[in-house]
């Protein structure tokens, strides 16, 4: 039965005879969208590169990652000073914003998702001046260089106890996270929970200080 007044409609003229093209429209709402953002990518990335070589010899984060091999090792108030500079207006930059900015340029050499950290700062520089070929989280280059350490120990005849090797990876996992690692951070979790400062003297003795320094430089270059 057709509608109310007598007017039929078969359902097969408007397959026929009407096509809605809604992918067109789509696509071209998405293309211009995606061309505006990495224009905007693509300025905020030329920026940030600017300003790494503009501040080089200023600020000591950039000192340190401009020396090759590195004269002295990164600290945290380092990188958080350079985190401060770069989020002065009228800059507003994060480590979120700035990966998002090279991630928009090139998802194929950019890894890791979710909220950036501090230390993620230093793989944006590295990025950023040429030196990496890809955009990696900070953490997830620490612990191939850890276990680069560690094989160069074994070779070297260097061997360590299970409990030795359990503090070294807490020591690691600090590092990752703080970017460096002082003995003050052992009054701190989860060190002082397994004995602190004097627990570690007690395990690997008088090189404790020297072992510190020698993984700061490793696991950051």
């Amino acid at each position: 039965m057709g509608p109310r007044g007598g007017l039929t409609v078969e359902l097969s003229d408007i397959d026929n005879d009407l096509t809605i093209d809604t992918v067109s429209a789509d696509s071209l709402i998405e293309a211009g969208f995606s061309a505006g953002a990495a224009d905007h990518a693509r300025s905020l990335t030329k920026s940030f590169q600017q300003f790494i070589v503009q501040n080089r010899d200023e600020i000591a984060a950039l000192q340190v990652l401009y020396s090759r091999p590195y004269r002295q090792r990164l600290t945290y108030p380092d990188i958080k000073a350079l985190a401060d500079a770069l989020q002065l207006p009228p800059r507003s930059w994060t480590p979120d914003r700035l990966w998002q900015a090279y991630q928009q340029l090139d998802r194929s050499k950019v890894r890791g998702s979710g909220q950036r950290v501090l230390a993620d700062i230093v793989s944006l520089v590295r990025f950023a001046v040429g030196e990496d070929d890809e955009l990696v989280p900070f953490a997830e280059q620490v612990t191939p260089r850890f276990e680069g350490w560690l094989a160069m120990q074994e070779t070297a005849g260097r061997a360590f106890t299970t409990e030795q090797r359990r503090w070294l990876e807490a020591i690691r996992d600090h590092i990752a996270g703080s970017v460096s690692m002082g003995l003050e951070a052992f009054q701190y979790a989860p060190f002082d929970q397994r004995g602190g400062l004097a627990r570690a003297f007690e395990l690997f003795g008088d090189d404790l200080g020297q072992l510190l320094e020698e993984l700061n430089l490793e696991l950051v270059a």
